[in-house]
């Protein structure tokens, strides 16, 4: 049990821990196998905007089903600052160009 309250902390307290299965498990199919980082990258994205892309916050946009470049240039503007927004500015600076670019499709995938 103290596992599954450290894995439910970790992706927000307002969303169950079916949910975040399922989208665990989901995004183990739907990413090619190179991309197990990628998935730990997805899981992080999960805390704010929800495992399955549909944010539970109304501080968080949904990112489900949004077009693969629009994912892909916000992504690009938070890391180069002309987007201003303190988590975001430090996830993307973390990201690969190749990684943005494959969040941005795994992203789009997903219905809204």
């Amino acid at each position: 049990m103290k596992t599954r309250a450290r894995i439910g902390n970790a992706i927000g307290r307002n969303i169950g821990f079916g949910v975040w299965l399922r989208a665990v498990a989901l995004m183990a199919f739907a990413m090619p196998a190179h991309a197990g980082a990628l998935t730990d990258v997805i899981a992080q994205c999960a805390a704010c905007h929800g495992p399955d892309g549909i944010a539970r916050s109304a501080d968080a946009p949904n990112l489900a089903g949004q077009h693969e470049l629009y994912l892909y240039n916000q992504l690009r503007a938070f890391a180069d600052g002309k987007r201003p927004h303190k988590e975001m500015r430090f996830m993307s600076r973390q990201l690969s160009d190749a990684e943005m670019r494959e969040i941005a499709h795994y992203y789009e995938q997903l219905p809204r």
